[in-house]
């Protein structure tokens, strides 16, 4: 069930996004009066799943996901029909048209998929507000990993900006630190500037979760019990850990790790409980666990701040361009030679995989709305990136060739643009058979 929730969402997802995406195509075309042989979701070699032609288009429904397309008359484009094109130009043909009418018919589809972003970006503003957990809250410094260590970071740092800019916000503040360049804190009453090392970004990529590295302390203060074993033992709710085994205890991440570091064996706990210390025998478990959490006494230091329909407008904004410009920015970790960010990149299985299910009391599934049209939301800008650059095959290259013309006065020649064309479509079926392989290379190697 979970999993046919998980390739639904996806599935509603991609749909959306391309059906509007080559929308943005198809409606200029139409206005400035060219031909649109087809307009499909996905793709249809060989075959088509649902095909109905109306008027001087056919409509349909392809069966490899990998997108869509609308064929535009007179057009190098992916389908390589280049029979049309050895006639004389006729009026209702693209190569027919002026620069800048094609130009718009090849920009159309971006500008979608950006104002796409823009527009549920505002409304999960407007709707739900921005939840986010403050840091300037948290009086005690972070909790950093080896991953962090490995970064430059040391225990008691207190970080004040990334790359000379200040960030409140956790998860941002994560991701931002995995991108930058230098990290500012402050460390023993002074403040320390230094690089953020490519090894420990390497060590915090080859994690399940990237941005673990970097946690808020809280007190060891124990909020739920999962385990009756420790619960038996005597520990309650609202106990606060202060030693184990003689050892001073002042975080729970401490008391996490030293439970961690004593599977099976059982640990003499003093506990301060209603103002007096109460020691303790706890069984660990064999995998080093007590069966614990402490993560009610977070929800204080999480906001969320509400916005008026004027003020989603400009966030909204705001949200999109910050998702772009997290999505460039991951490009250098992608083609970094220690970090080696490419080994995380995923298609439709690890997209799949990680789409979120709701979980109701009563353990029935449903989709996450909010993180549905958040996903959506990134990826359609991401969409609108990819599609911009300039290789041939892709929006991008159409745009480079057509301003180029812009420019010279002068059309580049139909050769040149039937080779790039094809030069460019080889190269991303390989992309994609790359995408492809290595999701189900980790998928059978139990990665995924």
């Amino acid at each position: 069930m979970e999993l046919a929730i998980k390739i639904f969402q996806f599935i509603l997802s991609i749909s959306i996004l391309v059906i509007l995406h080559e929308l943005g195509h198809f409606l200029p075309a139409k206005y400035f009066k060219t031909k649109v042989e087809k307009f499909y979701l996905f793709f249809d070699p060989y075959f088509s799943l649902v095909k109905k032609k109306i008027g001087e288009t056919e409509y349909g429904i392809g069966w490899l996901p990998f997108g869509g397309y609308v064929k535009i008359a007179g057009m190098v484009d992916e389908s390589m029909d280049t029979e049309q094109l050895k006639q004389p130009a006729q009026p209702w043909e693209f190569r027919a048209k002026p620069a800048w009418q094609r130009l718009i018919i090849m920009m159309g589809g971006v500008t979608v998929n950006f104002f796409l972003a823009w527009i549920i970006f505002g409304c999960l503003s407007y709707f739900n507000g921005e939840t986010t957990f403050d840091t300037a809250k948290v009086d005690a410094p972070m909790n950093y990993t080896s991953v962090a260590k490995g970064m430059g970071f040391q225990d008691g740092d207190k970080i004040l900006k990334v790359d000379g800019k200040t960030q409140n916000n956790l998860d941002k503040l994560a991701l931002d630190v995995l991108l930058s360049d230098e990290v500012t804190v402050l460390r023993k009453g002074k403040e320390v500037t230094f690089p953020t090392n490519d090894d420990g970004k390497a060590m915090a990529f080859s994690d399940e979760n990237p941005k673990a590295f970097l946690t808020p302390r809280m007190p060891a203060i124990i909020d739920s019990i999962y385990n009756p074993k420790t619960a038996q033992a005597g520990l309650k709710v609202g106990d606060q850990v202060v030693s184990v085994d003689g050892k001073k205890i002042t975080y729970y991440d401490e008391f996490q790790e030293t439970v961690r570091n004593n599977p099976g064996k059982n640990l003499k706990v003093d506990v301060i409980r209603a103002g007096a210390v109460q020691p303790l025998i706890l069984p660990v478990s064999q995998e080093g666990t007590l069966g614990l959490a402490s993560y009610k006494q977070l929800k204080k230091f999480y906001e969320t701040k509400h916005f008026t329909f004027g003020e989603s407008i400009g966030r909204g904004f705001t949200r999109s361009i910050e998702s772009l410009t997290y999505q460039v920015k991951q490009f250098k970790l992608i083609f970094n030679k220690k970090v080696q960010g490419y080994k995380k990149v995923g298609g439709p299985l690890a997209i799949i995989k990680n789409m979120q299910v709701e979980k109701a009391k009563d353990g029935s599934l449903s989709i996450d709305w909010t993180w549905f049209w958040s996903f959506t939301a990134m990826f359609s800008v991401w969409l609108a990136f990819l599609n911009l650059i300039p290789i041939p095959g892709l929006d991008g290259g159409h745009v480079i060739f057509t301003l180029y013309e812009m420019i010279v006065g002068k059309p580049v020649p139909q050769k040149i643009l039937e080779n790039a064309q094809m030069v460019g479509v080889i190269f991303l079926l390989g992309l994609m058979l790359l995408i492809f392989g290595s999701d189900i290379f980790k998928w059978i190697s139990g990665s995924l």
